[in-house]
C-alpha cells in the first residue's frame, strides 16, 4: 500500500513527464500491438470476403506447408548467408569509423567527414537503387567502363548470382555506415578525458589508448548493438533487396522478406504468407535472448 501511494505521488509530481508518454504509447499501441490480432489467420485459411472471423481454422496447415515447401531452404540459406555477410563485414565499420573520428584533432576536417558519410542515409533506397544500377550497368556504367579499360569483360551485376550478394553488402554499408557510427561516436563522447590524459603521462601510445580505454569504454554499446543486430538477422534488408533484385538472381536473393511480399500481394496467399513472417518474428525473438546470453558469457555485459 505503501509502494503504491508512493508511486502515484511521483505520477503526480511527474506529470508532465508521464503526458509526454502519451503520444508514444497511443503509436505503439494503434501501429505495433493492434495489428497483432491479425496473427491469426496465420492459422487459417483466409478468405478475404469472409474476413477473419469467418475464414477457416486450419491450426498448422500453413507452417507444414511452409516447412515442406522446396522454396524455404533455399529462402532461409540466402536470408541466413546475406545477413551473416552483413554482420562480419559491415558491423565493425561503424566502430572503426568513430574511433577515427575521435582521433582526428583538426574539427573542420571531421564535421566534413560526418556529413558526407552521413547523406547516403537520408536517401531512399529507391533512389539508392537506381544510383547503382546506373553505376554498374553493363553497357555504360563507369564500374564496368574501368573493368574494360583494365582488359576486362563486362558484368552484369544485378543478373549474376555470383555477384549479387556482393552488391547487396556493398549498397548497404554505403547506406547505413556512416549513419551507425553515430552511436558509438556518442559513446566515445561520454569517456572521461582524464583517462586518456592519466594514459599519457604512463607513455601509452595512440593505439594503446584505442585497445585500452576506447574500446573497453564502448563496449556496453557494441554489445548492444550487436544484439539487436542479431534480431534482425531474418530481415536482411527486404526493402533494398526488393528494388534491386529479378527472377534470374532469386537463386542467391530471394530472402524471407521478399518471400513473403510475393506470396502475400503477388500470389494473394495471405494466411501462408503471413505464416511465414510469424515465424521469423519468433525466430528473431529467440535469437535477441540467445544473442543476449551469448555476449554475456563471452564479455560479462547484458543489456538486461
Amino acid at each position: 500500500m505503501r509502494g503504491r501511494i508512493h508511486w502515484i505521488s511521483q505520477v503526480r509530481r511527474n506529470y508532465d513527464l508521464y503526458l509526454l508518454l502519451v503520444p508514444g504509447l497511443v503509436f505503439l499501441a494503434i501501429f505495433k500491438y493492434t495489428p497483432i490480432y491479425g496473427l491469426v489467420i496465420a492459422f487459417q485459411e483466409f478468405n478475404i470476403f469472409k474476413g477473419i472471423n469467418g475464414s477457416e481454422w486450419v491450426g498448422l496447415k500453413q507452417f507444414e506447408r511452409l516447412f515442406s515447401s522446396d522454396d524455404f531452404g533455399r529462402v532461409m540459406t540466402n536470408t541466413l548467408l546475406i545477413s551473416l555477410y552483413k554482420i562480419v563485414i559491415l558491423f565493425p565499420i561503424p566502430i572503426a569509423i568513430a574511433i577515427f573520428l575521435n582521433e582526428v584533432g583538426k574539427m573542420w576536417f571531421k564535421r566534413t567527414v560526418q556529413t558526407i558519410i552521413y547523406l547516403p542515409h537520408f536517401l531512399s533506397w529507391v533512389i539508392i537503387a537506381g544510383l547503382f544500377v546506373n553505376i554498374m550497368s553493363p553497357s555504360n556504367g563507369i564500374v564496368n567502363n574501368m573493368i574494360e579499360f583494365f582488359g576486362g569483360e563486362p558484368i552484369n551485376f544485378f543478373m549474376d548470382n555470383d555477384y549479387f550478394r556482393s552488391v547487396i553488402v556493398a549498397t548497404a554499408g554505403w547506406k547505413e555506415a556512416g549513419w551507425n557510427a553515430i552511436i558509438f561516436i556518442a559513446a566515445i563522447a561520454g569517456l572521461d578525458p582524464e583517462l586518456y590524459e592519466a594514459s599519457k603521462l604512463d607513455g601509452a601510445s595512440r593505439i594503446q589508448q584505442i585497445f585500452t580505454i576506447t574500446l573497453p569504454g564502448i563496449a556496453s554499446t557494441i554489445v548492444l548493438m550487436f544484439i539487436l543486430r542479431i534480431g534482425h538477422v531474418l530481415e536482411a534488408g527486404t526493402e533494398q533487396i526488393l528494388l534491386l533484385y529479378n527472377p534470374t538472381v532469386y537463386e542467391t536473393g530471394d530472402v524471407i522478406g521478399t518471400y513473403i511480399y510475393r506470396m502475400g500481394l503477388t500470389s494473394m496467399e495471405y494466411s501462408f504468407s503471413t505464416a511465414v513472417g510469424l515465424f521469423e518474428s519468433v525466430i528473431g525473438f529467440f535469437l535477441v535472448i540467445g544473442g543476449n546470453w551469448m555476449a554475456k558469457r563471452v564479455t560479462g555485459k547484458s543489456i538486461w
